[in-house]
């Protein structure tokens, strides 16, 4: 069975630019607030007290995916653009050469800075045990294919993320065709910084 015969992936644009109460923001606020998880609060608060705010300002776009089953929120992810600068010695000969054709290269440090797509946010929903009914593989997959659209209109190369220092999760990403090129330190909160794992994967 293929996800789009599951899932329903609903750009939360469509809420913010409809006037009818059933479908815009204040529906909206009602839907985002039945997402619960509990693993990561971070994932939980981005979405209820920033999401809304970054689309407006065109920071990022989140995605909403439902099931068609029964139209239960599972889960959701958001995309932005963002410069991107990788480090030539933490990468591989044949994907340099690739960065080449969509980065800006300097030869003295062998740094390649380029547009790249951020998966920034990637969650399900454990509200009422919604987490079992999309793997978080499924959710990854939906991802990849809004990229994939955006890559058709607009070109781009590389994708990557952000990941917790946790061994599950990189094997996760891993498995998933992304591969570890560098770090980086938190900067929000330098009292309670902490090392993020940074992953790529090419189109």
């Amino acid at each position: 069975m293929s996800l789009t015969s599951k899932y329903s992936v609903i750009n939360i644009r469509r809420y913010l630019k409809n006037d009818n109460p059933k479908i815009g923001e204040d529906r909206l606020l009602q839907v985002l607030s039945g997402f619960s998880c509990p693993k990561n609060p971070d994932l939980e608060l981005f979405l209820k007290n920033s999401s809304i705010e970054f689309t407006k300002k065109n920071q990022s776009v989140t995605y909403l995916v439902f099931s068609k089953e029964n139209g239960a929120l599972l889960g959701y992810f958001t995309i932005a653009l963002k410069a991107l600068t990788v480090r030539g010695e933490t990468v591989s000969k044949t994907t340099k050469r690739k960065l080449l054709r969509i980065s800006e290269l300097d030869e003295k440090s062998d740094t390649y800075t380029m547009a790249a797509y951020l998966i920034a946010q990637l969650g399900k929903n454990y509200a009422g045990g919604m987490e079992k009914k999309i793997t978080g593989a499924e959710l990854l997959e939906l991802a990849w294919g809004i990229i994939e659209r955006m890559q058709y209109l607009g070109g781009g190369l590389v994708v990557f993320l952000e990941a917790n220092n946790e061994e599950k999760l990189l094997s996760f990403y891993n498995t998933n065709r992304f591969v570890q090129f560098d770090t980086r330190l938190t900067a929000s909160d330098p009292e309670n910084q902490h090392e993020l794992i940074q992953l790529l994967r090419l189109l």
